[in-house]
């Protein structure tokens, strides 16, 4: 093979937009250990006639990023497009009430002043103060931070707002979900709504950013929805090897890549596979984890002492369960506005956040674990059978390891390790959930498929653990600090070797910002 421009390790939605933006102009070979490309965005068949995600599934960051926007003309050609409802997420208490977010402010607005006066008022405020940031915030999320554009995009909005005002910015950027929670809105049931959702950007409710993160993902909520691919999530990655092999680039699969080579010039000359064939590159942009980049990878190099050692420190957060349904039938939830709601949360609010995400770091099946329930057939029929449907369930609160079981109803084994029998009984538990509002709701399952995290880790090597987000996300791993505080932008240590993926600013959430940023920067 000839020297390849690019070669890219790994073909989640970052390597697959990298590669798509440079194929326009250079020689691009994405190389892919697993028999399908795409990473986490897999489709596949639940039953017959019933479409599936077993990993990632919503997009509405990805349709929110610059790499949609430089990419959607392209992608539309090659048959991409999404669904969704008119309602983005809601929440089901245990008591039985609920509430439904729908994508007209001024509807969201009314309905939550319904429940409390005011509340519809400050959730206005909050929305509005994103929008009069809306700059600055989404500057920080799709843009290189050691970067001339970054230090002018920060001069102007100092000059825009003052250094007072500024620094007032940032300190409020830092107030955690309960402490926004407990001051903003009246309503017990509004506040459940917003409880939950810095769970999703791998955020507790008490840690620093988690407040200012749940606002961000009401206002991308409210005004895209929950975006889902028509035909299932694989249909993103397959548009986007289109679209690659269209401008003149390859993607192989079954292709492990066991080391990046090194020159004697001490640069990159390419890639060895695990087979032992060499792909020669003059560059080498590896979207996988800190663990796989430093420790598998660039083995043969000779990686600094600091970098081994940050290395060491990175952090991977908790891990993550996926519960799969064929159905006989929608579920009749005991309130019809939830019946198109797509991310609908079981939760009590912010203290059962709480508690369950506090369990599970501390190695606990969480007693009562937050529960995301996907609709995707309520907003793409074309998922399941006329009449019947598909629903998933995500527990973003597992342990990793297992410690203990918080109910002290499952027996763990002395190993830690995720059995096929403790995986079946937690699900039991989160089923349970759902039984509980819908007495029918087990009559009518044709299928369940359960993915523990140590499942997830089998089906991709950067799931580690289970966890879905590359790496944990509290502040000292974000921004600035992703994956640790020696990198600049995707750039590494050794020349010619690159970074990106969700371990790499600006994180996790299917945005493909990673590879756009790199691809920008090497074109």
């Amino acid at each position: 093979m000839a020297t390849r421009d690019h070669i890219i390790v790994g073909s989640g939605i970052n390597a697959l937009v990298c590669a798509a933006m440079l194929s326009a102009k250079s020689r691009v070979t994405v190389l892919e250990r697993e028999a399908v490309a795409g990473g986490t965005m897999r489709s596949g068949t639940l039953h017959p006639g019933f479409t599936y995600d077993p990993m990632a599934a919503t997009f509405v960051l990805f349709q929110a990023a610059p790499a949609f926007a430089a990419l959607e003309a392209d992608l539309t050609r090659h048959g991409l497009a999404f669904s969704k409802t008119g309602h983005p997420t809601g929440v089901l208490m245990s008591d039985g009430r609920a509430l439904a977010m729908s994508n007209d402010r001024a509807a969201n607005v009314a309905a939550f002043d319904a429940l409390h006066p005011g509340d519809g008022a400050h959730y206005a405020a909050e929305m509005a103060g994103i929008e009069a940031n809306a700059a600055l915030i989404f500057g920080l999320f799709n843009s290189a931070l050691w970067t001339r554009d970054m230090a002018m995009q920060l001069g102007k909005a100092a000059f825009r707002m003052g250094p007072r005002g500024l620094a007032a910015f940032f300190g409020e950027a830092l107030v955690t979900n309960r402490r926004r929670l407990s001051t903003a809105f009246g309503s017990d049931l509004v506040a459940a709504l917003h409880a939950p959702w810095p769970l999703h950007a791998g955020l507790t409710p008490e840690q620093p950013f988690s407040g200012k993160m749940g606002e961000v993902m009401a206002f991308a909520l409210e005004a895209i929805g929950a975006s889902i691919a028509t035909g299932g999530a694989a249909r993103v990655a397959e548009a986007l090897v289109a679209l690659i092999e269209e401008r003149g680039g390859s993607v192989r699969t079954d292709a492990d890549v066991d080391a990046v080579l090194a020159d004697g010039a001490h640069r990159t000359r390419g890639v060895r596979l695990s087979d032992g064939e060499e792909i020669a590159g003059r560059s080498v942009i590896c979207s996988v984890t800190p663990t796989q980049l430093y420790g598998r990878l660039l083995r043969e190099w000779k990686v600094p002492a600091d970098i081994r050692a940050a290395v060491r420190r990175y952090q991977y957060g908790r891990g993550d369960m996926q519960i799969h349904y064929a159905l006989e039938r929608p579920v009749d939830w005991p309130d019809p506005a939830l019946a198109d709601v797509q991310l609908l949360h079981l939760s009590d609010g912010l203290n059962a956040v709480s508690k369950a995400s506090n369990e599970a770091e501390r190695g606990l099946l969480p007693e009562r674990p937050t529960v995301c329930v996907g609709q995707p057939s309520a907003a793409d029929p074309s998922r399941a059978p006329e009449g019947k449907a598909v629903l998933w369930l995500q527990i973003p609160d597992c342990p990793t390891t297992i410690l203990g079981d918080a109910a002290g109803t499952i027996d763990i084994p002395s190993d830690g390790r995720w059995s096929e029998t403790v995986r079946e009984a937690y699900a039991d538990r989160v089923e349970a959930m759902i039984a509980a509002h819908v007495p029918d709701f087990r009559d009518t399952v044709i299928v369940r498929k359960v993915l523990s995290p140590a499942d997830l880790e089998r089906m991709n090597i950067n799931l580690v653990g289970g966890e879905p987000y590359g790496g944990a996300c509290g502040l000292d791993q974000s921004f600035l600090f992703r994956p640790f505080t020696g990198q600049v932008n995707h750039k590494t240590f050794a020349p010619g070797v690159y970074h990106i993926g969700a371990s790499t600013h600006p994180g996790p959430g299917l945005s493909g910002t990673s590879g756009y940023l790199l691809a920008k920067a090497l074109s």
